[in-house]
């Protein structure tokens, strides 16, 4: 009876394997990653550019400034560390950086489409994802020449690893507070959602012409969650959801996440060697918002670094600002005391403990499309 018992356990384990789709592929390996995207991704591109993100940003995990806009590591840098890849350099960096795994091209402040505005106005970066592709033509163009040169050849990827790399994609986020900005409505926002995507989805093209086929794509998180958000365009009461988000913010996320999700699935169709992931972000941070003492968190609208105000969060004296008094530096935006009990770092970004809380939630393959753990995300789902 007990062999029988035995037999039908591991009958029911087999046929498990058997429907697990996951279980019949094989490790992708990826040799490298080359990332796409705006402050969520930004290791560093914007500090080259314009200065370094001022101090306490990375004291939790690099104790010291990174060019991260938090006090850790990053969803990027949790993706390297579970593909067994160094961190990324960004591209902007001449200083310290080694691109032999990757490269990358996001900065802090980036958008979809360029704005018709300058970064000293608005505080987008001009470093928006068409320029991005251009720097990664340039990158791969000229990756070829200089190891053939022999110089740095070391400090450069393989020719080989651009097909076989991952490409990872966040942004969006900036395109849909820049339409706030110059006072549009909800619905004129959306109503311009359908050319971002016609200007991402043409990029995921251009890439995939020229040897690129995995691609792993974040969608946007809950813009109406964000201190930031709610602080500069004055929320009022009546917007407010029953876990303290702004609901119009999130329903123009949800929107572009709706449209960013029938984008994939039409490359998908278009690009017939492509493996298109579509990870949902948007859920995993509105749940961890929502949930936020059950999840051993604290108030998650609070900013750890930040200057006074309802949400410790003032746009005009952000995270690490500071001002001189009778030629004595003070130090107006502190962090807090422990980071790792909070969500929001700046009012804008997220901390190390939470960035942290979200990859173990995506890694698996649970919030993705097709429900592929990263590792295999060189797979189609008809493979």
């Amino acid at each position: 009876m007990e062999s029988l018992t035995i037999q039908a356990i591991g009958l029911v384990i087999l046929v498990t394997l058997l429907l697990n789709p996951v279980f019949c592929l094989n490790n992708c390996n990826f040799p490298a990653i080359f990332n796409f995207g705006d402050s969520n991704s930004d290791t560093g591109g914007l500090s080259a550019a314009f200065g370094q993100a001022p101090p306490p940003n990375g004291e939790t995990f690099f104790h010291t400034p990174a060019g991260r806009y938090s006090d850790g590591r990053l969803l990027i840098d949790l993706i390297t560390e579970r593909l067994g890849l160094p961190y990324l350099s960004p591209y902007l960096d001449s200083l310290g950086s080694n691109f032999s795994h990757g490269a990358n091209f996001a900065t802090a402040g980036s958008t979809i489409r360029p704005q018709n505005t300058t970064m000293a106005q608005s505080g987008y970066s001009p470093i928006s994802l068409d320029v991005q592709f251009v720097q990664y033509l340039d990158f791969q163009r000229r990756a070829k020449i200089i190891r053939k040169q022999g110089f740095f050849k070391n400090l450069l990827p393989d020719e080989g690893y651009f097909s076989r790399a991952l490409y990872t994609f966040d942004i969006g986020q900036n395109d849909l507070t820049a339409g706030y900005k110059l006072n549009m409505s909800t619905e004129q926002v959306k109503a311009y959602v359908p050319d971002l995507l016609g200007q991402f989805s043409n990029v995921i093209k251009y890439i995939y012409d020229r040897g690129g086929r995995s691609f792993w794509i974040h969608n946007t998180g809950p813009l109406g969650c964000l201190p930031y958000v709610m602080d500069r365009f004055l929320v009022t009461p009546a917007q407010i959801d029953k876990y303290g988000c702004a609901s119009p913010f999130n329903e123009v996320a949800q929107y572009f996440n709706l449209r960013l999700k029938e984008a994939a699935m039409q490359l998908r169709k278009e690009l017939p060697s492509a493996a298109i992931t579509y990870v949902d972000i948007y859920t995993a941070k509105y749940y961890l918002i929502s949930h936020a003492k059950k999840l051993g968190f604290e108030d998650p609208f609070l900013a750890c670094c930040g200057h006074g105000g309802k949400y410790n969060y003032n746009r005009f004296n952000k995270c690490g600002s500071k001002k001189f008094v009778n030629g004595k530096e003070i130090i107006l935006a502190k962090s807090c005391r422990n980071p790792s009990v909070r969500i929001n770092w700046d009012g804008t970004h997220f901390t190390e403990a939470a960035n942290k809380w979200i990859f173990d939630q995506i890694v698996d393959g649970s919030f993705s499309d097709p429900p592929f753990p990263l590792q295999f995300a060189c797979h189609r789902m008809d493979h």
